[in-house]
């Protein structure tokens, strides 16, 4: 247990500490996974274009895959909802991850690299309504906030870790070497998931029930659908879809630009740009829910749609290599804030219907249809116009999300009441 104890829960509450073994098996699945998720994330575009892909090409296969992805994460979502099995679920995801890359690896023929980019989307899918599932079956809805900045700061602390290492290694033998630093990191993630005990997972609890409450009613079942939460759902769908429409592809055009650029190691650079961000998402992660617990959701989540324009912005006017460095730090407090906001705006907005991860899935489609589309989005405007006029086109998509959010909040009660204190409701 002592190595361990590095990743355990400071000053449980009394009603969690019997759960502070599986707890903090939590924190080191959600620390190894944030490396097994992304898969080669910004590297692969490196690796792609160092086999003589172009943008577009890049923006186009990433794009095929978001479009999978986004198919099957809703039904994922009532599946992490469904089933008892979560532990399972995440192991499988994993190693069918890491089995496409290794198949990108061995061949670069856009058909293969188009295929193993739609398993790695599913199975992508399937991970973010489980472990946030697993996440509220242990927590309760009480401790939500404070379990999920946790969780956020250990995967941001695994993502660090990783463009560390997949850097250092990726400066010596290429991007191949951040292909190993993953599969150390998913034998990581098997071992955290057998640590989690099935006993602390509270199943009717995950899926947004009262504790030990057995099935969903009818009414219940119907509730995502006809009843008052549908269209805040909705529209919180629709701020994702166009933020990461901005968002996804602005760290691989930036890591791709700097290579046309200025001539500059791609691995190395792209590890840059990822461990700085990743530092900025730790402390914005477990600073986002102390205040979420205190101010609720809805100031972080305008404080994330306001950083992305200005993101976009400075990577659009200041051609230099050290505009990584604010770039990547604002790029931290954009995705430190919605690690913690989603999830927990999800599970308070459909709170009591039985399909808190139905409804996070149903977002996260929508999110995924703009992540998606954000590589075709980009890759097509830097190769017509150039990369500064892309990261510009890029940073107009979140201010549609900021519209949207404004008309929502003003017409919506229940989404006014989610976004507000817990206190105050």
């Amino acid at each position: 247990m002592s190595a361990l104890s590095f990743f355990a829960p400071r000053a449980l509450p009394p009603d969690l500490a019997a759960k502070t073994r599986s707890l903090t098996c939590l924190s080191l699945l959600c620390f190894a996974l944030a490396d097994v998720r992304d898969g080669l994330g910004p590297f692969l575009g490196i690796f792609l274009q160092s086999h003589g892909w172009t943008p577009d090409s890049i923006g186009y296969v990433m794009t095929i895959g978001g479009l999978a992805g986004m198919a099957v994460t809703a039904p994922l979502g009532a599946l992490a909802d469904a089933t008892r099995r979560k532990r399972l679920l995440l192991a499988l995801a994993s190693l069918g991850i890491v089995a496409a890359l290794a198949l990108i690896f061995l061949c670069q023929h856009p058909l293969l690299v188009g295929g193993a980019q739609i398993v790695q989307a599913v199975c992508a899918a399937a991970m973010a309504p489980t472990i946030s599932g697993l996440t509220l079956g242990l927590a309760g809805q009480a401790h939500l906030p404070a379990q999920l900045g946790r969780n956020e700061a250990w995967n941001h602390a695994g993502n660090g870790l990783s463009a560390m290492l997949g850097g250092a290694i990726g400066y010596w033998y290429g991007v191949p070497g951040v292909f190993v630093v993953m599969s150390c990191m998913l034998l990581l993630s098997l071992y955290a998931l057998h640590g989690i005990a099935p006993r602390d997972i509270d199943h009717a609890q995950a899926r947004g029930l009262a504790p030990e409450a057995g099935h969903a009613t009818p009414a219940q079942r119907a509730a995502l659908w006809h009843g008052p939460a549908a269209l805040p759902v909705l529209c919180v769908g629709l701020v994702m879809l166009f933020f990461h429409l901005g968002n996804a592809h602005m760290l691989p055009l930036l890591g791709q630009s700097a290579v046309a650029r200025f001539a500059i190691n791609g691995a190395a650079y792209t590890a840059a740009t990822v461990v700085i961000a990743q530092g900025t998402m730790i402390l914005v992660a477990l600073w986002a829910a102390r205040l979420a617990r205190r101010r609720g959701y809805g100031i972080l989540l305008w404080c994330a749609l306001l950083a992305l324009p200005l993101r976009g912005c400075i990577a659009g006017f200041w051609h230099n290599p050290w505009s990584i460095l604010p770039v990547q730090m604002l790029d931290g407090v954009g995705a430190g804030i919605l690690g913690v906001v989603t999830p927990g705006l999800a599970a308070r907005l459909l709170n009591g219907t039985g399909h808190v991860n139905l409804g996070l899935g149903v977002i996260m489609t929508l999110q995924g249809i703009g992540a998606s589309c954000s590589a075709s989005y980009g890759g097509l405007v830097a190769h017509l116009l150039g990369y500064g006029p892309a990261f510009l086109a890029l940073a107009a998509a979140p201010c549609v999300a900021l519209g949207i959010l404004l008309a929502a909040v003003r017409r919506l009660p229940r989404l006014h009441h989610a976004l507000r204190p817990p206190e105050d409701g």
